[in-house]
């Protein structure tokens, strides 16, 4: 197109093995271009107002290669008329680029602050865990030991920008530190080679897709060695439309490899839904021990007795902590995790637990001893919190999706899914915490039987603290009705089944093939379920038996071959 946007023809069409050059001529402000050594003539005219700007050499390209030629290297057709490469330019007309994003990394030794690979985790436990993991990694390498460096929230800035300037290979870090660092120039991305994004659909759903592409921006594509950056995206759903679209948008031809297929519920874990039902079940109209809410009704009246959403509602929420009470008695749970919805929701949950001589601070052992994870608590309380919990000095740990997620806990029999969640690769994400190293699992999940009025601060600067405003989204408030009948109808359908529902005595059926479960032990072997298996199938195998003779006498007989057949 022309200055004035009009189109016009001027390069005769190109492709593989056609050399391209490009010529600028600053002294009268054209640029032109040459097909194999044949000059095109003018192209463009610099408008006066742009002669005086740098300009750099830039091309656009998608799903294809080229090769580049700044004069470093002898050219295949030498230009003529007094232009000369542009590595051949006189110092006094060449800009260095202060951005490198989008081309190579420069062959020039690299700032002790510019790694070579970045890791983002999303939460710090996670990222914790990946950097063990590479220390325990690197002490069997013997040519070079990686320098790793974990950088997140609620840890010194300082130790971190020194670390920085003594030299890092591998970062280990959370969204939000990291974005600090690079945006303040403590941390370079101009030697990028490994981007890596663990827990990706966690990372995409918690509002982070934009930090990712800026980013990405910045890293360099191509290597000084002409080696493409490595981008490697980890996630127990990579079947997650927003993962799918990540991959179109930033990676180049990806490969999936896939170590699961489409979601699905291993045969070691037993799943079941327990309905909550205000309208059925008024043992929450006590007027005993109460159970703290969230506090999304405190403003409402309630009406007893009646079809009021409100009043039904917080009948759910006061349902879930004795039902979860239930369940926890019901099957001597010794061990499990409980995912709530929210923060808040954790937080009054444990303060449940505590009224029932639980808690934190509860001797070891107690049935209710809990503890919370969620990024509100303090980094040193939530790592004492998980290792607790993994060392087996409180039974339950209390947490939402995002807290848990990735974090390596071993042995775990039970999960209780409190509040079911709105996005069913979070299901999959949850109840696959049980169910592992042909252990059997047991996951519960409480659904209310109508929608229950939930915080959901969208319109608050401040994600929430310190807000009262019960009002829902659609008035510019901060609540909305969260439909968990339908949330289980969305999950069944991604998983192509029907979960099964026990009532609020929580009481599991057992597979009659199963026999006896013990939840947290190893399943029992083939064999010995194979044998009751096969008694159980004898008479049905016996009778088609009976009936494949009868139908092969049946066809010798009327095609007359019989007499013949047993004359022979």
């Amino acid at each position: 197109m022309d200055k004035y946007m009009y189109r016009f023809n001027y390069l005769k069409p190109y492709g593989m093995g056609d050399t391209i050059g490009c010529f600028l001529d600053l002294d009268a402000g054209v640029i032109s271009y040459s097909k194999n050594g044949i000059d095109l003539g003018q192209a463009f005219a610099i408008p006066g107002h742009l002669q005086k700007q740098t300009f750099f050499a830039a091309v656009v390209l998608k799903n294809a290669e080229m090769k580049f030629n700044f004069g470093s290297f002898t050219f295949k057709h030498q230009p003529s008329n007094g232009y000369v490469g542009l590595s051949e330019s006189d110092p006094s007309c060449v800009s260095p680029s202060p951005i490198h994003g989008g081309g190579a990394v420069q062959s020039s030794k690299a700032a002790p602050n510019a790694p070579m690979a970045i890791i983002i985790e999303p939460s710090r436990e996670l990222a914790e865990q990946t950097l063990n993991q590479i220390k325990k990694f690197k002490v069997h390498i013997s040519e070079f030991r990686p320098r790793e460096l974990l950088i997140i929230g609620g840890a010194p800035a300082k130790e971190q920008i020194d670390a920085l300037n003594r030299g890092v290979d591998i970062v280990v870090a959370t969204p939000g530190r990291i974005d600090d660092l690079i945006g303040t120039g403590k941390l370079s991305l101009s030697q990028v080679r490994f981007f890596i994004l663990d827990e990706a659909d966690g990372l995409l759903s918690a509002g982070y897709s934009n930090q990712i592409d800026r980013m990405w921006k910045q890293i360099p594509q191509v290597t000084a060695d002409g080696k493409r950056l490595q981008m490697v995206v980890c996630s127990a759903t990579l079947h997650s439309f927003d993962v799918k679209k990540l991959a179109e948008r930033i990676m180049h031809f990806p490969t999936w490899v896939d170590l699961k297929g489409q979601d699905s519920v291993p045969d070691t874990l037993h799943h079941v839904v327990v309905k909550v039902n205000p309208q059925e079940d008024l043992s929450w109209q006590r007027g005993g021990q109460k159970v703290q809410t969230d506090g999304v009704h405190y403003n409402d009246q309630m009406h007893y007795g009646s079809q009021d959403k409100e009043t039904l509602s917080e009948g759910i929420k006061i349902l879930k902590a004795d039902y979860l009470i239930k369940a926890i008695q019901e099957h001597k749970m010794d061990k499990a995790i409980l995912f709530c919805r929210t923060k808040l929701d954790c937080d009054n949950m444990e303060k449940y637990m505590k009224t029932l001589g639980g808690g934190p601070k509860a001797v070891p052992k107690h049935q209710f001893s809990c503890v919370c994870l969620h990024s509100d608590r303090k980094p040193p309380e939530r790592r004492e919190n998980l290792q607790k919990f993994k060392d087996d000095r409180v039974r339950f740990l209390i947490c939402t999706d995002v807290a848990a997620r990735g974090i390596d806990v071993r042995g775990v029999p039970y999960v209780v899914n409190v509040t079911m969640p709105d996005e069913k690769e979070n299901y999959v994400h949850r109840i696959g915490r049980v169910g592992r190293a042909d252990r059997m699992g047991l996951a519960i999940s409480l659904v209310g039987s109508v929608p229950e009025k939930v915080w959901y601060h969208s319109n608050c600067s401040n994600r929430g603290r310190g807000c009262h405003n019960t009002d829902l989204t659609t008035r510019g408030g901060c609540c909305i009705w969260y439909n968990e009948m339908q949330y289980l109808g969305d999950i069944e359908e991604h998983l192509g089944i029907t979960i099964d529902q026990i009532g609020p005595e929580m009481k599991v059926p057992v597979n009659e093939f199963d026999g006896k479960v013990v939840y947290g032990e190893r399943r029992k072997l083939t064999g010995s379920s194979y044998k009751g298996h096969a008694d159980i199938l004898a008479p049905a195998v016996s009778e088609l038996a009976d009936l494949e003779c009868k139908a092969q006498s049946s066809f010798l007989r009327f095609s007359g071959m019989q007499d013949n057949l047993f004359a022979m």
